[in-house]
């Protein structure tokens, strides 16, 4: 009888060692297989917040240097060329299409465009200020895509606006990628977010972070 009892007694204790190591092994997998999802999550996320501030950091650039691209080389700001001119002066769609052609070249409006265009460049790729860098890219945009007003479907001169879509464009979509990355404190992966949070100016004003 004691030597049988032994037996299951021994019997069971090897069961449950072994539903302890699959039980183990289950648990590691699935920790690993977290890290692995949070770790591409968080590549992802900085992968997106670098590219699009270098959306922007790029178009304040080309327009001061004239790299040749959407600005030519001796029609740049260095060059005394006026950054808004060209694009705001061709506006002639939609409810704000005198205000903004008045705005066009005036030296507050370029330099608004040129500090904000590196600002949030700057900003974004590094991590930091993405509340301020949301907000002003956001209002930024908001103008562009009045400027272009895709609900047009034809311009004061009656020429077709060749709008793809009367509302989510580029503008929209940029605007949502710069709210999402503030809210979701992106600057903290693989950027200077975390630091910046810590400096004391930034912990008094959080609107800063």
């Amino acid at each position: 009888m004691a030597s049988s009892h032994q037996h299951r007694f021994a019997g069971g204790f090897h069961l449950s060692r072994r539903n302890r190591s699959t039980t183990d092994g289950t648990l590691a997998a699935a920790d690993s297989a977290a890290v692995t999802a949070t770790s591409i999550r968080d590549i992802a996320t900085a992968t997106l917040r670098v590219v699009l501030g270098f959306v922007f950091l790029w178009a304040f650039l080309d327009k001061t240097f004239g790299l040749g691209y959407a600005t030519k080389s001796g029609k740049a700001w260095i060059d005394g060329a006026r950054p808004t001119e060209g694009f705001l002066s061709r506006v002639d769609v939609g409810p704000m299409a005198g205000t903004l052609r008045g705005w066009a070249g005036d030296p507050w409006a370029d330099w608004l465009f040129m500090l904000g265009l590196l600002g949030i460049g700057i900003a974004v790729i590094l991590g930091i200020g993405l509340r301020i860098a949301a907000v002003s890219g956001t209002v930024m945009m908001a103008l562009m895509w009045i400027a272009e007003w895709p609900p047009a479907k034809h311009s004061e001169s009656g020429a077709a606006t060749m709008s793809t879509n009367p509302f989510a464009d580029y503008h929209v979509i940029y605007a949502l990628a710069l709210i999402a990355l503030a809210a979701t404190a992106a600057g903290t992966r693989y950027g200077l977010g975390t630091w910046w949070s810590e400096r004391p100016f930034v912990k008094k004003y959080a609107w800063l972070r």
